[in-house]
């Protein structure tokens, strides 16, 4: 993590450090577009909270990339798998009328197990066809596209209404907000605790990340390839789900609507890859991009720079750290070697100047 630590850093010091210098290039006022940015995503309890809110999905999405990736399972399917929790999640909201105690808990439940569904399909393929999962999952995409689309365009049509959507899900299966603080964000923390702990501290995570680094080594060593495969892919697919069904539970509107997924899936994962599959760098990446995106309307609204100056400030950070990634790591690796020598040849010299000492 400390080999990581150090490229994260100067990536983002020097992704707002070309942001100061593109901004004055183009006639912005550069410091007060910084603060405008900052202002609206972290100095304020409403700015901080709608922060945490954007946080949410790409946090959650960051994980099922990061899992999926980190153990050498392609998956790529989290756009469609977000979009099946999302409607998963709606169906069953609209459906069942019970309780909030019974209902959030179910709805979780349903949003994982459809997520989960959905990449297991890739899975299956793989297992049964050896198909790879690369492909299967991009084109399931496609069709959860289609058919949630086709969902609320017929069978799911809110009818009073001129758009394609839904109706909305009964309140039961709303998550709470305290004060402008949305609940879900505690799901997607929780989430990240249990999948960190299975990662960095159960057997299957350790087999996870053995088939990640070296899938023969891990078969010969006695793990269980296969079948860490197949649970690798359905946690994949079910943290993408959650993430969906947690944007109907905890969202505003609390129904489905078309363009729900916007690009939450695609960045999550963005960040997983500059995050280099790390658990705790991908929760971190995840808040750092969601400042960056929650304070770009703020400030077009006080500077008048474009919103999409953030996507500008992500593009960098994600190029330097991962093209400096490598170079980091020899670097670090040449210094630590340099100094083991200086070190060895600290103590030969000691140990000379101790022999001629005792035979003078």
């Amino acid at each position: 993590m400390k080999k990581q630590l150090l490229p994260a850093i100067i990536g983002i010091v020097v992704a707002l450090l070309a942001g100061l210098i593109i901004l004055w290039a183009q006639g912005y006022p550069p410091l007060q577009s910084y603060a405008a940015l900052f202002s609206y995503s972290l100095f304020s309890r409403f700015a901080f909270f709608s922060t945490l809110d954007k946080a949410t999905p790409l946090i959650l999405t960051g994980l099922s990339a990061a899992v999926g990736f980190g153990s050498n399972c392609v998956n790529l399917g989290q756009p469609g798998q977000f979009l099946i929790g999302a409607m998963a999640v709606t169906a069953f909201g609209i459906a069942v009328d019970l309780p909030a105690a019974i209902m959030i808990p179910l709805s979780i439940l349903v949003a994982l197990a459809a997520g989960a569904c959905w990449s297991g399909i890739a899975a299956g393929l793989r297992r049964r066809f050896n198909m790879d999962e690369f492909i299967t999952t991009l084109m399931l995409n496609f069709i959860a596209d289609y058919f949630t689309l086709y969902l609320i365009s017929g069978p799911m049509l809110d009818t009073k209404m001129y758009s394609p959507l839904t109706p909305m899900t009964n309140s039961g299966a709303w998550l709470p907000i305290w004060n402008g603080f949305g609940s879900a964000f505690l799901v997607a923390v929780a989430a990240f605790a249990v999948v960190s702990v299975l990662w960095n501290r159960s057997k299957i995570g350790y087999e996870w990340r053995a088939m990640g680094q070296n899938p023969i080594f891990s078969r010969t060593g006695g793990c269980r390839n296969d079948a860490a495969y197949v649970w690798a892919m359905l946690l994949s697919g079910a943290l993408a789900g959650l993430a969906g069904g947690l944007m109907i539970m905890g969202g505003m509107q609390h129904r489905f609507v078309k363009g729900i997924g916007a690009n939450y899936a695609w960045d999550g994962v963005m960040i997983a890859i500059v995050a280099n599959n790390n658990i705790l760098a991908t929760g971190l990446y995840a808040l750092f991009f969601s400042v960056l995106q929650t304070g770009a309307m703020g400030m077009e609204l006080e500077t008048s720079v474009p919103s999409e100056f953030s996507l500008v400030l992500q593009a960098i950070v994600v190029l330097f750290v991962v093209a400096s990634r490598e170079s980091t790591r020899m670097l670090m690796n040449n210094i630590a070697a340099e100094m083991r020598m200086k070190r060895a040849r600290g103590r030969d010299k000691g140990m000379g100047d101790g022999r001629r000492a005792s035979n003078g």
